[in-house]
């Protein structure tokens, strides 16, 4: 399989392109309009065709790149059926799977972080976009976020994976590529809680700075990143 991971160094965001190998089809999750040369530049190195793009939500903290690599690729854009956002080629419904080659990936609907938020579980990968992170949890004071969504679709539905399934989040500022779910159990601060109503609380206490480009990163998300 190929596998690459991708850091936007501005907006601390993982970018991820997979592939059964060399040749064949591939997917991006989470692609960032800035990067998108790079990621065109992966295919042509590796021989692969894009046929898929997912974003994991509405995101605030950058643009996706799904239309620019639609635009050059002619592939499909993806996300699950609670997005706002326009002109979505394949809305996916909570536990509907998708096939690109011989890969199989299940959408899970983890609504918290925001109201529209997905994650993605491919074989024993699993792509939690902002919802679960390493040794923290995704904010949910903005975007229709709700902490009580986040709290039962951590620990009732990603939780609930096996234990050493790998995390791959949406995010991460301390230079931490990937997790597993045994780990965040056991080390994650923010899920060493005594239920919802702790949870809850928690969330509103962190008193978090509003990402800056919010409003636009916003706006333009909801057309794919389109200006």
């Amino acid at each position: 399989m190929i596998f690459r991971q991708v850091f936007d160094n501005k907006s601390s965001t993982y970018t991820y392109l997979i592939a059964s190998a060399k040749g064949r089809e591939a997917i991006i999750i989470d692609p960032v309009l800035e990067n998108v040369e790079t990621y065109t530049n992966l295919l042509k190195e590796l021989d692969l065709k894009l046929v898929k793009v997912i974003d994991t939500h509405i995101h605030a903290d950058h643009v996706t790149g799904a239309t620019e690599l639609k635009s050059k690729t002619r592939c499909a854009t993806v996300m699950g059926e609670n997005t706002p956002a326009d002109l979505v080629d394949i809305k996916l419904k909570d536990e509907e799977t998708i096939k690109v080659d011989k890969l199989e990936i299940k959408a899970i609907y983890t609504p918290g972080h925001t109201s529209d938020s997905y994650s993605f579980l491919m074989d024993n990968y699993l792509f939690s976009g902002d919802t679960l992170l390493i040794n923290g949890t995704g904010r949910t004071d903005f975007q229709n976020g709700n902490s009580k969504d986040a709290y039962n679709s951590i620990f009732n539905r990603l939780l609930k994976l096996p234990e050493d399934t790998i995390l791959y989040p949406g995010h991460d500022y301390n230079g931490k590529e990937s997790s597993t779910i045994g780990i965040e159990k056991k080390f994650n601060p923010r899920l060493q809680v005594n239920g919802a109503d702790e949870y809850v609380e928690l969330m509103s206490n962190l008193n978090l700075s509003k990402p800056k480009l919010i409003d636009i990163n916003v706006s333009r998300n909801i057309k794919l990143g389109a200006n």
